[in-house]
């Protein structure tokens, strides 16, 4: 549900609810309020959402659990990298374990109580902004590891690794704090039982919704598509000026993670500045319908990214790629590959390249 339709159905509320001979009427008149309601809007989010948030459920558990199985089977959990990257897997199955509840939500109405409702909300959130942080933090320090290859090798180890884990987690509980103190249930008389915010004065929760979009705009995109382009274009740059045999491979790869980032999270946060925007500055259009259409089909684009970065940063890269075929082959004999000679050629290749930390 939006902001708009929770305003919308609670003055419905107080209306149905309130002592007709306690109107102001110089009140009614002299401070009209703009109803939005949201109907069609709603129908198109209960049509859509569910079906997307089950999908992107489904396929999120299948890549990370993947990508959690080759970890476990054939990789270290002394690596900062590789404890990096369960982190990230971690995030991301926690955010997706919320998207069942909200697919029933928007089916229907918020049937898991008051508790779930708060909890709910904030593994939503924590997994969502622990999910864009460490993927920010891998790029770092795959930054590290091949602009600053010697300066890396130092200060690469494993305590910095669960030091800068902690830190992203903190970060992202603190930033859904609020989440966790204004997530109510509480009755519509149009659509039952709603987990949205409520509780405290219209003008508080406001103020914070404010604060949300400025933090996921500011905090949550910005920062990290900085942080990104600087650490790739760095990265491209430093390979170039190398005799790397596969400089043009890696190269692609760079362009591919950048693109997908970008085309990923730029609609969903220009949205949420424009809806930030929007309530600074409401005007007789604060109806219309087009931010809370666009907002839908941006959010869920966003979320897909969020849900198989560990799958697009893990098999794009030769070493996993081995590892999965290792297991096809191992676990689905039917679909047997040649691994052998795969693996022969991998370690072939490392041995003749002194750049390994390139390969991706």
């Amino acid at each position: 549900m939006n902001d708009d339709g929770y305003q919308y159905d609670l003055f419905l509320w107080l209306l149905n609810n309130s002592d007709s001979t306690e109107t102001d009427a110089n009140y009614v008149v002299n401070n009209p309020v703009l109803l939005c309601s949201k109907k069609d809007v709603n129908r198109f989010g209960a049509s859509f959402i569910p079906i997307f948030y089950y999908v992107n459920f489904l396929l999120s558990y299948l890549g990370n659990g993947l990508v959690l199985v080759i970890i476990y089977k054939y990789e270290k959990l002394n690596t900062v990298t590789n404890i990096f990257l369960l982190n990230m897997v971690l995030s991301n199955l926690l955010f997706a374990s919320s998207l069942p509840f909200w697919a029933i939500y928007h089916q229907s109405e918020w049937i898991f109580g008051t508790v779930l409702c708060k909890m709910v909300s904030s593994a939503y959130f924590i997994g969502f902004y622990s999910s864009i942080l460490f993927i920010t933090l891998m790029t770092f320090d795959r930054y590290l590891a091949v602009v600053h290859a010697v300066a890396a090798t130092k200060n690469r180890k494993k305590c910095y690794a669960i030091s800068a884990s902690v830190t992203v987690w903190c970060i992202s509980i603190v930033a859904s704090v609020k989440e966790l103190v204004l997530q109510n249930v509480w009755k519509s008389p149009d659509n039952g039982l709603m987990c949205e915010e409520s509780g405290y004065p219209e003008s508080t929760m406001e103020r914070w919704r404010l604060v949300s979009y400025y933090q996921q705009f500011l905090l949550f995109f910005l920062l990290p598509l900085f942080m990104v382009m600087f650490c790739y274009i760095s990265i491209a740059v430093r390979i170039l000026s190398t005799r790397m045999k596969e400089k043009c491979r890696t190269i692609k790869l760079i362009f591919v993670i950048i693109f997908t980032f970008f085309a990923c999270w730029t609609p969903y946060n220009v949205v949420i500045l424009l809806r930030a925007i929007q309530m600074r500055n409401p005007t007789e259009n604060g109806c219309s319908d087009s931010l809370d259409y666009a907002l839908y089909v941006t959010r869920n684009m966003a979320y897909l990214y969020s849900c198989f970065s560990p799958v697009i940063y893990t098999f794009m890269g030769k070493k996993f790629q081995s590892h999965f075929e290792r297991l096809v082959a191992k676990n689905l004999p039917c679909l047997k590959i040649d691994i052998s000679s795969s693996s022969q050629s991998t370690r072939t290749t490392s041995q003749r390249t002194p750049h390994s930390a390139y390969e991706y």
